[in-house]
């Protein structure tokens, strides 16, 4: 047990305070008395100093870590724990106060008696009657049940409510009901305050930060892949970066199993541990998809399921960990030799895959359509991004809706002659290199499906462009990365016969430098963005009325 001197101990006279303030708040509501009004109102200051002398104790650790006499990751954890705990126990005191003077609303305090505020205590007092034996044993169960005082306090909350809705509805004792409805919401704030102390007892057992849903989910989907042990024995290493919005995470068990068999179609597993992703429904159930139909499709290239939880709008999937270095790690980190051999194998198997799954189906280009649709997105982060109309020494430069329209009515006119599967969101970082075996995996595949090549192209090359390295050696080796992969994917072009595939890539690389910029805070670099996505929209336009094959990529665009 990692203990700190005082810390721990503020911390338990915290919860023996706080425990003290809610039972003091019941008994005045059972037995109003002036004493007992001004005690409670008068405790909140000795809890609001509790709270800064544990805040001060949390941070006086984090500046003696960082200056080299602190304590490890595990020590930190509970440090962190206590800090958060602390922060919300106050506001169960708050709420307390907050539940008192609500009463000096009341014009007959008996009326109270009928209403079941009781029973939010008695669930209220349980729950911090758990909270230090939880913390003191790294209970995981006591953790969660924690955490579900926050659904328990809920439910009562809203029969409580609807109750007094429906009295409200009489139009008697309107007062009296209203302000039973504000002690009631108050009670309610203090399981969402519980909550964060429940989770923050998670955060201190497993050392990541997870909100109770997400931990069922977890726990809901490791359970239909067949591991049957507590989940104290799993290790699980939150990824971060992601804007899908998704939770991500490594699991695997303590000491380096991986957790779940292998999935069907897999020949074995690397023991490093399994991938844990959890968010809205519509997006996992679209990876899972997308898992399904490439393993399907190309076997090998992405990760396998190893099982998949659904439960109302959220959804959960443990795939199979891929190991090795996503595309931009190796660009950046590797040596000479490998980043070519990297790109020859990202070219080989793209090659394989187009020719595999090519389609003599026309596909229509959409990139205007695209760009309309994060247009409001863009405008959020940089609203100059959208010029005005101007006239420049007689000459007329439109503005970008203008610019907008005009490549929409050119794009209407090009189509793909032929269908691919594309990954959809063909990020470099979306790509994992294997040296060992010299294999290239997809990630993030919930957009893939039959579509336009050009679109995969722009966004790889664009994902490229914007990786914020600027060192004269590196960007070289970007632009060169960029040069290789574009003339690869036109001599794709040429060997098919796609003739508006320059056209297309324009359009392409527009929408993707143009809606790109609302990921980009640098001013300068977010601008040239910009300009050059109006610089490709303009020669686009200008070439309306001509034959697209005769069209042009102007390249310098992206190594100027």
């Amino acid at each position: 047990m990692v203990t700190f001197e005082g810390l721990e101990e503020n911390f338990t006279f915290m919860v023996a305070e706080v425990e003290r303030q809610v039972r003091a708040t019941l008994n005045f509501l059972d037995s109003p008395s002036h004493g007992l009004y001004d005690r409670i109102v008068g405790r909140d200051d000795y809890i609001d100093n509790l709270k800064t002398v544990i805040e001060n104790k949390c941070y006086g650790h984090f500046h003696e870590a960082e200056s080299g006499r602190g304590f490890g990751k595990t020590a930190g954890n509970r440090v962190r724990a206590i800090q958060v705990m602390g922060v919300n126990l106050e506001r169960v005191a708050d709420f307390c106060v907050n539940v008192v003077q609500q009463t000096n609303y009341l014009t007959d305090h008996a009326f109270l008696a009928s209403y079941a505020y009781r029973d939010m205590f008695r669930e209220i007092e349980s729950c911090l009657g758990r909270i230090l034996p939880t913390f003191q044993q790294a209970d995981i169960s006591g953790a969660l049940s924690v955490c579900r005082s926050e659904y328990a306090l809920d439910r009562l909350y809203k029969v409580g409510f609807d109750r007094i809705m429906g009295e409200l509805r009489r139009g008697k004792n309107v007062q009296n009901l209203i302000t039973a409805l504000f002690i009631f919401r108050y009670l309610e704030r203090i399981g969402d305050a519980l909550l964060n102390v429940g989770e923050a007892l998670i955060f201190s057992i497993l050392g990541e930060r997870i909100k109770i849903e997400q931990f069922e989910a977890l726990q809901q989907t490791l359970t239909k892949t067949g591991f049957s042990d507590g989940l104290t024995s799993v290790e699980f290493k939150a990824i971060w970066g992601t804007r899908s919005g998704c939770r991500i995470g490594r699991v695997a068990r303590a000491g380096g199993d991986v957790v779940g068999g292998a999935p069907e179609g897999c020949p074995g597993v690397d023991p490093l541990g399994s991938i844990y992703k959890e968010g809205q429904r519509a997006k996992i159930v679209a990876e899972k998809a997308g898992l399904e139909l490439w393993g399907k499709t190309y076997p090998g290239l992405v990760a396998g399921v190893f099982g998949f939880h659904e439960e109302g709008d959220k959804a959960s999937l443990l795939v199979e960990y891929l190991p090795g270095c996503t595309l931009d790690e190796v660009l950046l980190t590797a040596g000479e030799d490998v980043l070519r051999n990297a790109l020859f194998i990202t070219t080989q198997t793209v090659w394989d895959i187009w020719e595999t799954t090519r389609r003599a189906e026309p596909v229509p280009a959409d990139f205007i359509a695209q760009m309309r649709g994060r247009l409001d997105a863009v405008l959020q982060i940089h609203p100059g991004f959208v010029r005005q109309e101007k006239d420049i020494c007689g000459r007329l430069v439109p503005s970008t809706r203008a610019l907008i329209e005009r490549c929409a009515v050119a794009e209407s006119g090009l189509a793909a002659p032929f269908s691919v599967l594309i990954h959809g969101d063909f990020n470099v970082n979306n790509l994992v290199y294997n040296h060992q075996t010299q294999r290239l995996h997809y990630l993030d595949v919930h957009r893939s499906g039959q579509g336009d090549y050009a679109q995969d192209v722009s966004v790889f090359l664009v994902s490229n462009y914007r990786m914020p390295v600027f060192e004269a050696h590196l960007r070289e080796r970007i632009l060169w990365i960029m040069r290789e992969f574009l003339a690869f994917a036109r001599g794709y072009a040429r060997e098919r016969g796609d003739a508006t595939f320059e056209a297309r890539m324009a359009l392409a690389l527009a929408r993707s430098l143009f809606t790109s910029t609302r990921f980009e805070l640098n001013p300068a670099f977010s601008r040239g963005m910009c300009q050059r996505a109006h610089y490709l929209m303009e020669r686009v336009a200008e070439h309306l009325g001509r034959p697209w094959r005769e069209f042009r990529l102007p390249e310098q665009v992206l190594f100027a």
